[in-house]
């Protein structure tokens, strides 16, 4: 579908114009280095196509802010989410081989799947895995995953049964990764190998994109790869990469601005691949594309109203919506010490991806929007100066929440029992098991099946406590609050983040803890 904003003959004197100059912005280099300088990014790695050739494939700054080595175009990144579109492309080439049907039950495919609704067992598609309109929470699921667990992928779908469900089915929009996940298990039940393997032989291999590689744990293996940074307390540092491959297909790939730039020709071009193959068909670039479910249509502030949208909508891996009057095909990404964005305009066959080793979504907006406006030829436009500015205001709006938070905490409030009290064995029907412990008039919480979830409970207020976490880089502190029956026991535990500023991916929200192991109490 074509929807312009502008007149039909000033698009084509802008195409025209295009054509003349298939050329990065100017000074884009020194452009590059403002972003790095004022969103603290340690290195970025760019890749830009159009008209199906690479006009721009490199890296600027440092893969590690300790060595200080340098960024080139095959240095590896994790790109997150935007591995979905692989995902959604492999199930997509299973369908042109009639092993699957986009609208065919997953539950033929894969029998042993249930969500926690039997209507939605019965009804989820192989669509469905992949639009977010399952009924699911925004982030559900996430912790059977994330931070890693001890759980394999085929457990974390077997949980998924018992995840609730916070909409009715396909009425609602609201992401999440553990779908994704089952589409991994259903194409490996339909070809005999695993996501891992079909993704790099069918897809990667294919394309050629030597570099890449299909496993989180990547980032275990040295080379050519740009290290995760992240603000930590206030100050850019190294942090832990995520390693572990239950969850590859939601996010799994590593990759680089040369491959970037040869999967973008390929998604840009309906699936060929120069003139002798073809990876798909135009039908499945058509399906791919496809709006899906309709997601909420945000209102920008002043600094940022060219991003307003007229429609804004999932397809299959990717976003879709309007951007300056022509559609835009997008996704972005993000792991600890990593974030990215990929976005392509169909109809100019462009597309940019820009890959980072710090979690600055304005260093990447900054720069795709910036690319965009360039081949566009629209008036100048200052992203730096105005992605700076909202995520100052995010960050002061975050700060003023956690401010209030404390400045309405009583202080003078007491606990209704002993700390020992609180310390047992609490378990959650979709999580598992979660340990308190009390020792030294302090109490500990760890997380049984997530080794890295560890910390000490802080007293917050009544029978609310503020749950640190040993590793601040996580930055997923949260609070638990503790209800008592009739009889003054403790009846159940519920959990929230501590900030808006805590990643949607610690879904504590859904956590319903029952005491199952618990010492004497007494108030």
């Amino acid at each position: 579908m074509r929807i312009r904003y502008i007149p039909g003959f000033i698009f084509l004197l802008i195409i025209s114009s295009i054509a003349q100059d298939p050329a990065p912005p100017p000074d884009f280099e020194d452009y590059i280095k403002q972003v790095r300088s004022t969103f603290e990014v340690p290195g970025i790695s760019v890749a830009i196509v159009k008209d199906d050739k690479v006009i721009l494939s490199a890296g600027y700054g440092t893969k590690d802010i300790t060595t200080k080595d340098p960024v080139n175009a095959n240095t590896l990144f994790g790109i997150a989410s935007n591995t979905k579109a692989f995902t959604a492309t492999a199930l997509g080439i299973l369908v042109e081989e009639g092993k699957l049907a986009w609208d065919g039950r997953v539950i033929d495919y894969l029998p042993w799947f249930q969500m926690s609704d039997p209507y939605v067992t019965r009804e989820m598609t192989i669509r469905d895995l992949l639009v977010h309109r399952s009924g699911l929470g925004l982030g559900a699921g996430d912790l059977l995953w994330w931070p890693a667990t001890t759980y394999d992928r085929k457990e974390i779908v077997r949980r998924l049964r018992y995840v609730p469900l916070a909409t009715s089915f396909r009425s609602a929009y609201a992401y999440d990764n553990v779908l994704y996940t089952v589409a991994g298990e259903v194409i490996e039940t339909v070809t005999g190998m695993t996501w891992e393997t079909f993704v790099q032989t069918r897809i990667l291999d294919v394309i050629g994109m030597t570099n890449s590689d299909v496993r989180h744990s990547a980032g275990l293996h040295g080379g050519n790869i740009a290290i995760p940074h992240a603000k930590v307390e206030g100050s850019v540092q190294v942090v832990a990469p995520f390693t572990s491959d239950n969850v590859n297909p939601a996010g799994g790939i590593h990759s680089c601005a040369n491959d970037m730039a040869k999967w973008m020709i390929v998604q840009l071009d309906s699936g060929r691949i120069g003139n002798q193959k073809s990876l798909y068909t135009p039908q499945t670039t058509r399906e791919l594309w496809h709006p899906v479910t309709p997601k909420p249509i945000p209102a920008y502030p002043a600094e940022l109203a060219p991003l307003q949208m007229n429609f804004y909508n999932y397809a299959l891996g990717f976003n879709v919506q309007d951007y300056r009057g022509v559609k835009l095909v997008t996704h972005t990404g993000g792991l600890p010490g990593y974030v990215s964005r990929l976005a392509m305009i169909p109809e100019l066959k462009l597309g940019v991806t820009v890959l980072t080793n710090q979690e600055s979504g304005a260093a990447f907006n900054a720069i795709v929007f910036q690319v965009l406006d360039h081949f566009l030829n629209t008036d100048p436009y200052d992203w730096l100066k105005a992605f700076e500015m909202y995520y100052q205001q995010r960050a002061k709006h975050n700060a003023v929440v956690e401010k209030n938070a404390n400045i309405s905490r009583n202080r003078e409030s007491n606990p209704s029992l002993k700390l020992a009290a609180y310390s047992g064995i609490y378990r959650d029907i979709w999580y598992g098991d979660i340990k308190i412990e009390s020792k030294n008039n302090t109490l500990k919480m760890r997380f049984m099946h997530t080794p890295d979830l560890k910390g000490e409970l802080i007293h917050w207020q009544y029978d609310t406590f503020l749950v640190r976490w040993d590793d601040r880089s996580l930055r997923g502190d949260a609070f638990i609050s503790f209800a008592l029956d009739a009889q003054g026991n403790i009846d159940h535990a519920k959990m929230e983040p501590f900030s808006p500023a805590v990643d949607f991916s610690f879904d504590y929200q859904d956590l319903l803890l029952k005491p199952v192991d618990m010492k004497t109490q007494s108030p």
